[in-house]
């Protein structure tokens, strides 16, 4: 089932500029239900908006990409195709000694956080998270 994700707020909280292109590009991308590549995401803006071009198209998806609001896919049909970021947000625990990375979450820890940021005065808007650690009763 396809949930609907904001991309022009994701814009907004990391500080992108949203230029009205942008925006159309955002909306479409938002009201994706499929995978879409460039041409298709090019076809739909300009059906919005003209005057948007294909390298308009090109250079906002590796824009939202690196910012972390798109994810490329590559379906074996040699077109990458795009989707919006998934909100499964997760932190790490690395294994010193055998470089294995385990993916948690925990609410509590979530919760703290944004607590620390509001006590200093802030609104935390995102945050990475590694911990690094050796298996019990293997120290030593």
């Amino acid at each position: 089932m396809h949930q609907a994700i904001d991309i022009e707020a994701l814009c907004a909280q990391r500080g992108l500029r949203i230029t009205e292109q942008r925006r159309v590009i955002a909306k479409v991308l938002s009201e994706s239900t499929d995978h879409p590549d460039v041409e298709r995401l090019h076809e739909r803006a300009s059906a919005i908006d003209p005057k948007i071009s294909i390298a308009t198209v090109y250079r906002t998806v590796r824009l939202f990409e690196e910012a972390g609001i798109l994810e490329r896919h590559d379906f074996g049909d040699g077109r990458s195709r795009y989707e919006a970021a998934p909100e499964a947000h997760h932190d790490h625990l690395i294994d010193v000694e055998t470089g294995k990375v385990i993916e948690f979450v925990d609410p509590e820890l979530e919760a703290l956080q944004r607590q620390i940021a509001e006590k200093l005065g802030y609104r935390l808007v995102d945050h990475r998270m590694e911990l690094y650690g050796v298996r019990l009763g293997r120290e030593g």
